[in-house]
């Protein structure tokens, strides 16, 4: 299935017991190799997926998914994020099992109180420079935005190329 807000992205079938470990277990290799290089966390993106799925995937499904992300994470000695989805922070932290929350646009959507209030001062936040409301600076000093807030090209260039921007609270 083809993720309508994102063309080049398909959703992965995590409908079933079977089809989630048969997924998970293609994800150890990933964790192992991420533990192997030094890596401290890993932030699993999509578990979301069921509110784009058109009643395919429900979020019963993503949260057996994530269970296991988070175990074999935490097995390989490695923090385990929550990326986004608001809807889970209270799951994510209590029955999953995530150490953080990495967020792409808590201010813009006004979300960031409800990851704060789950995950206290656990909270990295991204935020793009094409959708700012208001500039960095503002952001910056809301009450509500996190320590951990930076600022990013919404293409990710990388530090040296054209566009790139990155830039700290």
């Amino acid at each position: 299935m083809v993720d309508p807000g994102w063309p080049d992205e398909h959703l992965l079938d995590i409908s079933t017991a079977a089809k989630r470990s048969a997924i998970a277990d293609r994800h150890q290799q990933t964790i192992a190799h991420c533990s192997a290089k030094g890596f401290r966390a890993i932030e699993f993106d999509n578990l979301d997926s069921w509110t784009r799925s058109k009643a395919a995937l429900s979020m019963d499904h993503a949260v057996a998914f994530a269970k296991l992300l988070v175990k074999a994470t935490h097995e390989a000695g490695l923090a385990a994020s929550q990326k986004n989805t608001p809807e889970l922070a209270t799951v994510g932290k209590q029955d999953i099992g995530f150490d953080f929350v990495t967020t792409e646009e808590c201010d813009r959507y006004s979300e960031c109180t409800a990851y704060a209030e789950v995950y206290g001062k656990h909270v990295l936040d991204i935020e793009y420079t094409d959708d700012l409301r208001g500039d960095f600076f503002e952001i910056c000093s809301r009450d509500t935005t996190p320590q951990q807030t930076v600022l990013r090209d919404r293409d990710l260039a990388p530090r040296g190329t054209t566009g790139h921007i990155s830039e700290r609270c």
